[in-house]
């Protein structure tokens, strides 16, 4: 199936169109791992993807918010990935990857020059996204995900 023509929108993290985005992640959370974002009023105040150390950007169809992703300043030179998200109903279509091709270039531009990022044990489908995306793994693959625990990752950039 191919990927529709998409508006790739930077919002705030407290943007209405967010909500979509985090309601479907915390429920994706506490199914995998009985814990949620908590208050999502309250988690959309937060200040720690807000410009200029982070961003969020949205991939809109038809002006609602299908997939998306955020990022926060990890430390001067590194940037974290976190919330990258896919609707449930669009999955298995490339949506993610085009996410973090977004988030990489606008990384890029910001002048960070490596991105670290965690994921969960129960989530093979992150894990294969990032391997597939370029991303090297920071823990022993060969080791059960749960005697793993968060899976972390890196990615060095090459600034234009």
């Amino acid at each position: 199936m191919s990927v529709p023509a998409l508006e790739v929108r930077q919002v705030a993290y407290s943007d209405p169109l967010v909500v979509p985005m985090l309601t479907e992640l915390s429920q994706e959370y506490w199914t995998r791992y009985r814990h949620t974002l908590g208050d999502l009023t309250e988690e959309m105040r937060s200040r720690e993807f807000a410009p200029p150390g982070g961003g969020l950007l949205l991939l809109l169809a038809g002006g609602e918010p299908i997939a998306g992703g955020a990022f926060r300043q990890y430390d001067e030179a590194t940037a974290e990935l976190k919330r990258i998200w896919t609707h449930s109903a669009h999955r298995r279509r490339g949506l993610a990857r085009r996410v973090i091709a977004e988030l990489e270039r606008e990384i890029t531009d910001r002048g960070y020059r490596r991105i670290y990022l965690t994921t969960g044990p129960r989530q093979p489908e992150a894990k294969g996204l990032y391997l597939a995306a370029g991303y090297t793994p920071l823990y022993d693959p060969t080791l059960p995900p749960e005697q793993i625990g968060k899976h972390p990752f890196e990615k060095e950039l090459h600034l234009s």
